[in-house]
């Protein structure tokens, strides 16, 4: 059952990470316009499931203003409210208290912080801790979401009785991650990647809607685009089995959409998302309806 949107509310950002699913970075075009959002939310009642309403983006705090109004459309409607960012704006506990003023009234229920690595050279002079500060002096809910750069880790594996390599580390190989952290990490053969385990594409709980309307199962699968069907239409019409993309991801994972699609494949991947995003790649002139916008796979 569907429960929460997610607003893309814009691909640009003001960093440039390695890990970045989106490819966002300073000069990706495309943001919500306050008419596309009125269209998400004129369709939330008539899907009638929805508790939750997430901005995220790229850097939504970017379009301040936009994201506000988005924010008291959520509320007027009653719902729950989350809003991610990676608090570039919090240089001090007194300027984040005041950039989230506005968080109080409106009811934001979390604002969830970027505070890794690839977002702060120095973690603990991170603006995350600035913004954690004043949000708990506002009674805001903070969280925070922490990548791990990939890391090689040899150990002995006693029941096989050989030496393993094993990658640490949470990051998902998929958008510029897919690009730029791949190289020199162990790969497994691409038969062993005959699931999806990161997404619910035949029930989804949750869908992404981005800046130019496309209605996301994952970054870069799209179920459709409200300019052209209205939102609760693709989402009680769709079916993961009629997908050309979500179809085959159910029944055996990136290796069985390779397969459907006679995709020559390299000789291994580092993960199930780094196969599942090279795959598409392969394939978004044969289905550019499902397999959009063409940014966020770096072209």
């Amino acid at each position: 059952m569907l429960t929460g949107i997610h607003i893309l509310l814009t691909y640009n950002c003001n960093f440039a990470c390695d890990h970045c699913f989106l490819y966002s970075g300073h000069d990706s075009p495309g943001t919500f316009t306050l008419a596309t959002l009125r269209k998400v939310f004129s369709e939330v009642q008539k899907i009638g499931t929805i508790e939750w309403i997430y901005f995220e983006g790229g850097e939504p705090f970017l379009f301040y203003p936009l994201m506000l109004r988005g924010l008291k459309m959520a509320r007027d409607f009653g719902l729950k409210t989350g809003v991610v960012s990676n608090a570039y704006w919090a240089e001090s506990v007194e300027d984040a208290e005041l950039w989230l003023e506005p968080f109080v009234e409106l009811e934001v229920s979390e604002l969830s912080l970027s505070d890794d690595h690839y977002h702060h050279e120095n973690i603990d002079k991170s603006p995350v801790k600035y913004a954690v500060k004043a949000a708990e002096k506002m009674g805001i809910s903070t969280g925070k979401i922490c990548i791990e750069k990939p890391k090689i880790v040899h150990m002995s594996d006693e029941k096989l009785d050989k030496d393993i390599t094993l990658i640490e580390g949470n990051t998902m190989f998929r958008g510029r991650a897919a690009e730029k952290l791949v190289h020199g990490l162990p790969t497994r053969h691409p038969e062993e990647f005959n699931a999806c385990s990161h997404e619910k594409l035949d029930e989804p709980e949750r869908v992404h809607i981005d800046p130019y309307g496309y209605v996301h199962l994952c970054q870069g699968i799209v179920m459709g685009n409200i300019h052209k069907r209205p939102l609760s239409e693709l989402i009680f019409n769709y079916e993961s089995s009629q997908h050309p993309i979500a179809g085959p991801l159910v029944k055996g994972g990136p290796a069985q959409l390779a397969w459907d699609n006679n995709i020559m494949l390299a000789s291994g991947y580092v993960d199930e998302c780094h196969m599942c995003f090279e795959v598409r790649k392969a394939l978004i002139d044969k289905f550019p309806e499902y397999l959009a916008p063409t940014q966020v796979y770096g072209l």
